[in-house]
């Protein structure tokens, strides 16, 4: 027995001993946290690192083992850079992408763990636009940092002049353009009613376009050349062909000018234009109202940029906790904040459980109440991208120049839909 109780002791101290050694080990690979002290490197397009430097180091204090990188580029060849990057295994572990490229990077970008975010999670969390995008195949493959798209800016002084309110149909918006146009003797516009019906001097025109193409009744972006479409083009060009709808003119200025002089009533642009237009004009009195509709159902532009992970990062899972740490409501609060002190113009917070902040705000209420009915295409004219979109507005624009110089609308949608087809085929995507 005395044998037993000495040998017992001494196994006791054997076991003490390898657990002593090896029991941290068999811990650490139990659990999410790296043993080593990671860098994740964060690419941002253009932007201040000041606006993310706390965050960056907010969460570095929750997770001691990792730091955040800041590296910034221009926009100039940015999409195709970023992917030769990725594909040479050279590329930041967080990238910042476009929502309407996640079907050209679908095979660079690492989906989220569904430890970390689940699909169901994700389209709690976000507008439906951000899961219509940022999913496929099952797997989120992107966060959003903001909610963009296109609203209606109205001048408050010409509206309120002439007795009317902020249109909600495409009715009462023709009607009103019509009755705040003023043109002189000669038949010039001087103050022009609305911005449409050109690709030379209407900015955001391919958003606006898309939006017609979204809320007409039987017609298709993809398949455009239908009765559907030819209303929708000759609609579209109406507002400089028609002589009862014309209210702007391709020898005027463009709408951003337009607008930012007070000479126009209604500009069609997303929320970024707000800050630029203030500061072109500080005494012009403008607000942002929801884009008019058709009768039956609702639909609006919507666009933004958000934050995905590269396929050849080193540390997918961690680098996917700090994207679900960055679009937090409180992290996204103090982005906006910093971004406010650094006179930079923050956009529209992505979450829907953030709606009621910005609701009532007359720039950012009209983006977010838009939240649960936008949709997108291939048609966002701020991406530099080189890419889908860019070579998908050249076609819109040859379809509508045509149009506007007398073809016949459906010979050129015919031509647009067959370019259209090759160049999503280009780029892989299905239609």
């Amino acid at each position: 027995m005395k044998k037993l109780i000495i040998l017992v002791f001494i196994l006791a101290v054997v076991l003490g001993i390898l657990f002593w050694i090896y029991g941290n080990n068999f811990l650490e690979n139990t659990t999410k946290t790296p043993s080593g002290p990671i860098t994740l490197t964060f690419l941002g397009l253009s932007e201040d690192e000041r606006a993310y430097k706390p965050i960056f180091d907010a969460y570095h204090n929750l997770h001691p083992n990792v730091s955040i990188k800041f590296i910034s580029q221009d926009a100039i060849n940015y999409r195709s850079r970023l992917q030769a990057q990725i594909e040479a295994g050279k590329a930041p572990d967080i990238v910042k992408i476009h929502d309407s490229w996640i079907q050209m990077f679908k095979n660079d970008l690492a989906p989220a763990p569904n430890d970390v975010f689940t699909t169901d999670e994700f389209n709690q969390t976000f507008y439906p636009i951000a899961s219509k995008t940022l999913i496929f195949d099952n797997k989120i493959l992107a966060v959003p940092e903001d909610l963009d798209g296109i609203v209606l800016y109205i001048n408050q002084d010409i509206l309120t002049a002439a007795g009317l309110t902020p249109p909600t149909n495409w009715v009462d918006f023709i009607d009103d353009a019509r009755k705040t146009t003023v043109k002189d003797t000669s038949g010039q516009i001087q103050t022009a009613g609305a911005a449409l019906g050109t690709t030379t001097n209407v900015d955001f025109w391919p958003e606006i376009l898309g939006l017609l193409f979204l809320q007409q009744p039987s017609s298709n972006l993809v398949n455009p050349a239908s009765d559907a479409g030819v209303q929708v083009l000759q609609f579209y060009t109406s507002f400089v062909t028609n002589p009862n709808n014309k209210v702007w003119d391709v020898t005027l200025p463009s709408s951003t000018t337009m607008f930012s002089q007070g000479k126009l009533t209604f500009y069609f642009a997303p929320y970024y234009q707000a800050s630029q237009i203030l500061a072109a004009n500080p005494n012009l009195h403008f607000k942002a109202v929801p884009v008019p509709q058709l009768p039956g159902k609702q639909v609006a532009w919507g666009e933004f940029w958000s934050f995905g992970v590269s396929a050849t990062s080193a540390h997918p899972e961690e680098a996917w906790n700090f994207l679900k740490y960055l679009d937090s409501a409180a992290a996204l609060q103090q982005i906006r904040s910093n971004k406010f002190q650094l006179g930079i113009s923050g956009g529209p917070y992505p979450r829907v459980d953030m709606l009621n902040q910005q609701l009532n705000d007359p720039i950012y209420g009209a983006f977010v109440s838009q939240g649960s009915y936008y949709q997108d295409w291939f048609l966002n004219s701020n991406t530099s991208d080189a890419g889908i979109n860019d070579e998908m507005i050249g076609l819109f624009k040859t379809a509508v120049d045509h149009v506007l110089q007398g073809s016949d609308p459906m010979n050129e949608l015919k031509t647009l839909q067959d370019s259209e087809h090759q160049l999503l085929t280009k780029y892989g995507i299905s239609y």
